[in-house]
C-alpha cells in the first residue's frame, strides 16, 4: 500500500513539473515561431511588389532584355525559397504542438492507472454464407436414363409400404397423362400409352416404364428392370430374383454367382 502511493506520488510530482514546463515555455516558443513568419511574409511580400515591377517594366521595352528576364527569374526563385521556409516553419510550430501535448497524455495516463487499461476486443462475428449448389440440367438422353435407372435400382431396398406408395404415384401420373390401359391375356401392352420420346425405356422389350415392374438383383445386369408380362410374373417373387439373361437361359451370359 505504502509502495502504490509513493508511486502516484512520484507520477503526480512529473506531471505536475511537466505540465508547469509546458505553460512556461510552450507559448515562447510559439511566440518566436509566429515572429519568424511575419518576418518571412514581409519579405515576400517586398518581392512579389519586386517582380510586378520587373514586369511591368519588361513590357514597356520595345526589344527584348536579357536582363530584365534574368532579374525576374530570380526574383521568382527567391520567392519560392521564402515559401518553402514558411511550410517549413509550419510543420515546426505543429510538431511543437503535437509533442507537448502527446507528452502530456502520457503523464497523465501515469497518474491515473485505471485509464491504462486496454479496452477488450470487440467479439467478432463472422457471417456464415450458405453456399450455392449450382445443379446442372442433364444433356442427353443417355445420362436421364442413367439416372431414371440408378433411382429404380434404389427401390429395391425400401419395404413394402413404399413399394405401395411408390405404386399409387404411379397410377396418379398415368390418370395426369391420360393412358387408357388396355388388358391382353391378363398382361400390359405397351402400346396403349402415349410415349414421350425423351422417356428412358427398360425392359427386353425396349420399352418405357408401365404397370409392375421387378428390377434384377444382379448388380451386372444390364437392363436392370422388366415387366411383369414380359418375363411371365403375375405377382413379386420372394427373396432374390435375377432375369432370364443374367439366369443363363442364353449361352453367353454367365450366372450370377449365389
Amino acid at each position: 500500500m505504502v509502495n502504490n502511493a509513493a508511486v502516484e506520488a512520484i507520477c503526480s510530482a512529473t506531471y505536475l513539473s511537466n505540465y508547469l514546463d509546458t505553460m512556461e515555455t510552450l507559448p515562447d516558443d510559439l511566440q518566436r515561431n509566429i515572429s519568424q513568419m511575419r518576418e518571412l511574409h514581409i519579405r515576400s511580400k517586398a518581392i512579389l511588389e519586386e517582380i510586378k515591377n520587373l514586369r511591368n517594366a519588361a513590357m514597356k521595352e520595345t526589344g527584348s532584355s536579357k536582363k530584365s528576364c534574368l532579374a525576374l527569374q530570380r526574383a521568382l526563385i527567391h520567392c519560392q525559397e521564402i515559401g518553402d521556409e514558411k511550410i517549413a516553419l509550419v510543420q515546426l510550430i505543429t510538431d511543437l504542438i503535437e509533442n507537448r501535448s502527446r507528452q502530456l497524455d502520457q503523464d497523465r495516463e501515469h497518474l491515473d492507472p485505471g485509464s491504462t487499461k486496454e479496452p477488450e476486443p470487440e467479439e467478432i462475428i463472422i457471417p456464415v454464407v450458405k453456399k450455392e449448389t449450382k445443379v446442372e440440367p442433364e444433356k442427353t438422353e443417355k445420362n436421364n436414363t442413367a439416372a431414371a435407372k440408378r433411382q429404380r435400382r434404389t427401390k429395391n431396398d425400401i419395404n413394402e409400404e413404399d413399394a405401395k406408395e411408390e405404386k399409387d404415384k404411379a397410377q396418379k401420373k398415368k390418370k395426369k397423362r391420360k393412358v387408357a390401359k388396355k388388358e391382353t391375356n391378363g398382361d400390359d401392352s405397351p402400346h396403349d400409352f402415349q410415349i414421350d420420346p425423351n422417356e428412358p425405356t427398360y425392359c427386353s422389350c425396349h420399352n418405357i416404364s408401365y404397370g409392375e415392374m421387378i428390377g434384377c438383383d444382379n448388380e451386372k445386369c444390364v437392363i436392370e428392370w422388366y415387366h411383369f408380362g414380359c418375363v411371365g410374373l403375375r405377382t413379386k417373387p420372394k427373396g432374390k430374383w435375377y432375369c432370364p439373361e443374367c439366369r443363363g437361359d442364353k449361352s453367353n451370359v454367365k450366372r450370377p454367382d449365389k
